[in-house]
């Protein structure tokens, strides 16, 4: 077994929500008397399974607690296996997911799975620009209230202005419904003149899932977490997903949102743990691309970019 291989299944361990065991590098081992330990009877039984023996180089340590990650959601659906391998029906949109193989044509009898295939295949690349909100006003009371600073419209300018120089068509602005995500979209769709704007709840900010390791200056209730999280959860189906079959062209979108829910949906996209989400940090008006290929494949571009503003000018409240 490969070093990378060892790691893999190790990795594997952690992206199911329990540690299955530890890799870790080390130098030749010195002899011992072997790896094994006396069983009742006189024999001996390698530490580790033989299918986990380590390769030269490489130590392979008992879970010291494996219990550390919270048990996940139920609406995380984990991949089937011990491999910790990309999952390409992840949007449930893999063609051979989409047909009925059963089904015969009357005529010969035949599946014509080829034809059928091509049919559910999606031929378009999404670009996803997930876009974090300007600095706002953080003692307001409510909603309403947190409206942006001076500097966050500041912000959200330099932000419309970087997309506008991109030169791309976007096809549409979904945004949160929350006041500092409008405030935000509406000056950057100055920039983007005809560009279309669509409000949604789904976006809202809220808390995802348990960050793992947790933290001690952010402890949301368990019914926030209950709630937010299925509802950000939601958002992830129902945005990020690849293209319709039906979609001819490479589409740009655009969607303005929160922090918590753009590394949510950096981490689920990327099929890394979610739980790790609170491990990044995005300043405001920041620019997250994330592409998604008709194949299925999905590639993060950037994350939290703001090397188009002025050093004075970057915050992350």
């Amino acid at each position: 077994m490969s070093f990378r291989r060892a790691l893999a299944l190790a990795a594997c361990g952690l992206a199911g929500g329990s540690v299955l065991f530890s890799a870790v590098a080390v130098g030749k081992q010195p002899a011992r008397g072997g790896d094994a330990e006396p069983r009742p009877g006189g024999s001996a039984a390698a530490a580790v399974p033989p299918a986990s023996a380590a390769p030269p180089g490489l130590l392979l340590l008992p879970p010291a607690a494996a219990a550390s990650c919270p048990p996940a959601p139920g609406w995380i659906e984990r991949p089937a296996g011990t491999g910790g391998y990309w999952d390409s029906n992840w949007d449930r949109r893999e063609p051979l997911a989409l047909i009925n193989l059963k089904k015969k044509n009357e005529e010969t009898g035949e599946e014509e799975l080829a034809s059928r295939l091509d049919h559910c295949k999606a031929k378009a690349t999404r670009h996803i620009f997930l876009i974090r909100h300007s600095q706002y006003n953080l003692d307001g009371r409510a909603d309403k209230d947190r409206t942006l600073t001076p500097l966050g419209r500041e912000q959200a300018e330099l932000t419309g202005h970087r997309l506008a120089s991109l030169g791309l068509k976007f096809d549409q602005i979904i945004h949160s419904s929350m006041t500092r995500a409008t405030e935000t979209t509406e000056i950057i769709s100055k920039h983007l003149p005809g560009v279309k704007k669509i409000s949604t709840d789904l976006l809202r900010e809220g808390a995802p899932i348990e960050p793992d390791p947790p933290v001690s200056h952010w402890k949301p209730e368990a019914v926030q977490y209950y709630e937010d999280g299925a509802r950000i959860e939601a958002a992830f189906r129902n945005f990020i997903h690849r293209a319709d079959a039906k979609q001819e062209e490479d589409s740009y979108e655009i969607f303005v949102c929160h922090a918590n829910v753009i590394r949510y949906i950096v981490c689920r996209a990327l099929q890394f743990p979610p739980e790790g989400w609170l491990r990044m940090s995005l300043n405001n008006g920041s620019i997250t691309h994330l592409v998604i290929r008709p194949n299925g494949r999905v590639a993060l571009r950037t994350l939290g970019d703001t090397g188009f503003m002025p050093p004075d000018k970057i915050t992350r409240t």
